[in-house]
């Protein structure tokens, strides 16, 4: 296994720093969109009242506003997924960077 370097870590540390607006407004699109989809069934069934809850259901998963909403929430999903594997990545990094340091330092003694 190779070295991590400490500009690596730097590098690491940095874009954890700096990504982590980025991070938290993909987290919060992927939230509100998801908690969003009960009431946008609710809304689209409200347009069907004279219809029986069945059809209104069905109507409200089948209509386009429906499928766009879905699209946008794999989409939302998507980007929080990356952000978080990338975090993870940073993370992993620099704890193996600790751990390599560690080893050196009791070879040393």
């Amino acid at each position: 296994m190779e070295k991590i370097n400490e500009e690596e870590i730097h590098n690491a540390v940095a874009w954890l720093k700096d990504s982590a607006s980025q991070c938290a407004e993909a987290k919060a699109t992927r939230v509100y969109l998801e908690a969003f989809t009960k009431s946008l069934k609710a809304i689209l069934m409200s347009r069907k009242m004279e219809l029986p809850i069945s059809a209104q259901e069905r109507d409200a998963y089948a209509s386009k506003e429906y499928q766009d909403h879905l699209k946008a929430v794999k989409i939302a999903i998507e980007r929080d997924e990356k952000n978080k594997y990338l975090r993870e990545s940073a993370m992993v990094k620099i704890e193996t960077w600790r751990t390599q340091e560690a080893n050196l330092r009791a070879i040393k003694l």
